[in-house]
């Protein structure tokens, strides 16, 4: 009889309903962000394939500070809203090395801690640098970042405008997560 197995099928799907909660956040595949602290708007691709997040830097150059790594690197993003191209170069602690393994074969990039506003929530996380010039997406968030945001659709784009302001909520980076 195909009465129980399309009961079973509807009890699981109520059970899922069920266990999402009222105030989950949810996302588009892509969606907007800007980059804190300079409201920089971009387009960013939350990617549940990868586990650390990426930003497009250029002039990418380890150094030393007073006995510590750091990374010198330059902004090179184009403002979503205005159409403006934004240059910054930036001097950061390096947070750690992340080691990538893809079809180009095998890379090491710096990660460091930035910020980026989606919806109206300021997230700190780890992002590797690299030059994504020739993507289509200067900022990646994987699923470190993606488990602090709530839902991905990934049926859907562009569900939140970023909002943020001085009042907005910060979620800061937890440095005990796992940095595989």
């Amino acid at each position: 009889m195909r009465i129980k197995p399309m009961l079973t099928a509807a009890l699981g799907a109520a059970l899922l309903v069920t266990s999402v909660q009222a105030d989950d956040k949810v996302f588009g595949w892509v969606e907007k962000a800007t980059v804190e602290p300079w409201g920089v708007e971009v387009k960013a691709k939350l990617d549940s394939g990868a586990l650390t997040s990426s930003l497009d830097a250029r002039e990418i150059e380890n150094f030393d500070k007073d006995g510590e790594p750091w990374v010198r690197f330059r902004l090179k993003l184009e403002d979503e809203e205005s159409g403006e191209l934004f240059s910054e170069r930036l001097e950061l602690p390096l947070y750690r090395d992340l080691k990538v393994r893809g079809a180009g074969g095998r890379d090491e990039r710096p990660v460091v801690l930035m910020k980026v506003c989606l919806d109206d929530t300021i997230y700190e996380e780890q992002f590797g640098l690299r030059d994504r010039g020739e993507m289509h997406y200067p900022l990646l968030l994987g699923r470190r970042t993606i488990s602090h945001l709530g839902l991905l659709d990934v049926r859907d784009t562009f569900v939140t405008e970023p909002r943020c302001d001085h009042d907005s909520r910060v979620v800061a980076h937890d440095p005990e997560e796992n940095d595989d």
